[in-house]
């Protein structure tokens, strides 16, 4: 208690204020733009936090975070454009009250139930993180190898629509996460006599031209998107109490849901939206208005999308398994502040993480507040036309990338990561998974090779403990699911 009191004041320094608002009106930015990501916005403010306080530099990660989550239901109300994978079921609902002059209904609508979802997700983040964290204890070199075995496997299963991509996409990764010194003799891998790689692959580096530079190609290789229409509106986006008590059951039934989608690594906020979208239309007494105007479609839809920012964390805190591409990002932010995931957070750094959580929820309190008073400044964002969008992400990352070392090696890994990036979105491979072998890869190597040396090379050694064996037990199920899952849809169809 005492860590999480001092978190709260710590949170309330000027310096970490302003660090919240400021970044989480540049998220709300970022989502409100149709086309970027929340994950590239935390991948390009991390060569800015480096030289933060950690605390700092993670509170500012998290307000782009939950700003670019809340910020693509803007676009989506407004001109039907998603501006994040996340705020596609907001647009079947928020667009048609648009069309009938209910634009400020809305989005208010949109920033009361993101409110609501993100500040109260901040509760599952306090009871349960601390106490996973305390499972990390058990683990000795096999249970860290089947860590990220199964970290691996359970993103590849669940967030591509072929698990065989995603598990090429952590190949991917795991072959690049050995080029360096070998962690165990030292000998140096893979290097091509390259003295910058001595040391790894540059982290940053390769998160921002995965994340970033591959958005700039994608948006230049199509057509300039001009200026879009933005419909103008007059009514209030302050919702008035009967609104408020309209959609407070479906915004927390949609916040446990986002929680709960959260937490399991894989899954995302976009599948959570759609979740809390058709339960808000099985729960209703207004059936009839979903798809042609409903502010409970949209409050189902924002809460639970907004409550994924809160459960996502969890495991990335407590484990380095992250719940989906945005916290796998900030899982790389985490790292460069020298802090890794697992119980360490919670003792040795619990200062800086009960500060992160505080922080978490006032960055929530500044989004509702500039979603409220700022919705009209920020929703001519979308109509910023593309000529201007990729000159200015491609100057960032090129900046971001040199500015961490000072060094030009930096910015051309970024733009070898531009160009795999490019081709992973278009063989529609897993980022989030590239990423993430990436930190896994060598806690994996380290593991295994140290449990075959402690057991003179027996490799009975990785199935000895209860630990080991629940998670090679999960590692196979999230192999095997998704197999079993379109088996079964396909009998489904069969059948009718």
């Amino acid at each position: 208690m005492s860590d999480v009191l001092f978190g709260y004041v710590a949170a309330l320094t000027p310096i970490n204020l302003v660090a919240a608002i400021i970044s989480v009106a540049i998220g709300i930015t970022i989502g409100a733009l149709p086309g970027l990501s929340a994950a590239m916005g935390v991948a390009l403010l991390i060569p800015i936090t480096f030289g933060m306080d950690p605390s700092t530099g993670l509170i500012t990660l998290a307000g782009v975070y939950c700003g670019a989550i809340f910020g693509g239901s803007i676009s989506a109300i407004l001109i039907r454009t998603p501006g994040t994978p996340a705020a596609a079921a907001t647009a079947i609902d928020g667009y048609e009250l648009t069309k009938q002059g209910k634009a400020g209904t809305a989005l208010g609508t949109a920033i009361t139930a993101s409110f609501i979802g993100g500040i109260l997700s901040a509760i599952p983040l306090y009871l349960f993180a601390p106490r996973l964290a305390k499972l990390a204890l058990l683990f000795g070199p096999a249970e860290y190898f089947w860590l990220s075995i199964f970290g691996l496997t359970i993103i590849a299963g669940a967030s591509t629509k072929s698990i065989v991509k995603g598990l090429i996409s952590g190949a991917l990764g795991l072959m690049l996460s050995t080029v360096g010194m070998d962690p165990m003799l030292g000998n140096a891998r893979f290097t091509f006599g390259v003295p910058a790689l001595l040391s790894g692959i540059p982290f940053t580096a390769a998160l921002i031209g995965l994340f970033s530079m591959s958005q700039v190609l994608m948006l230049a290789e199509k057509k300039i998107k001009k200026a879009g229409n933005m419909v103008d509106f007059d009514n209030k986006v302050l919702l008035s109490k009967e609104q408020i008590l309209e959609i407070l059951p479906t915004s927390l039934r949609s916040t446990v849901i986002g929680s709960i989608i959260g937490i399991l690594p894989g899954a995302g906020a976009s599948i959570a939206a759609f979740l809390g979208y058709n339960e808000a239309k099985r729960f209703s007494k207004k059936k009839e208005l979903f798809g042609h105007g409903s502010i409970e479609g949209i409050a189902g839809a924002e809460a639970a999308n907004n409550a994924v920012t809160g459960g996502s964390l969890i495991p990335t805190f407590t484990l380095g398994i992250p719940g989906e591409s945005v916290t796998a990002v900030l899982l790389g932010g985490l790292m460069i502040q020298g802090l890794q995931p697992g119980p360490d957070l919670f003792t040795v750094h619990g200062k800086i993480t009960y500060t992160f959580f505080a922080g978490f929820v006032i960055v929530n309190i500044f989004m509702l507040i500039l979603g409220l008073f700022g919705s009209k400044l920020f929703a001519k964002v979308s109509r910023v036309s593309d000529s201007y969008l990729i000159p200015l992400i491609f100057a960032l990352s090129v900046i971001g990338s040199y500015a961490i070392n000072n060094q030009m090696a930096d910015v051309w890994v970024m733009f070898v990561f531009g160009i795999i990036g490019y081709f992973v979105q278009k063989f529609e491979l897993n980022s989030a998974s590239i990423v993430l072998a990436l930190i896994l890869g060598p806690i994996g190597e380290s593991g295994l090779r140290r449990s075959l040396i402690l057991n003179h090379n027996n490799y009975s050694i990785l199935f000895q403990s209860t630990v080991s064996k629940v998670l090679l037990f999960l590692t196979l199920f999230s192999l095997l699911s998704p197999i079993v899952m379109a088996q079964l849809k396909k009998r489904k169809k069969t059948e009718e």
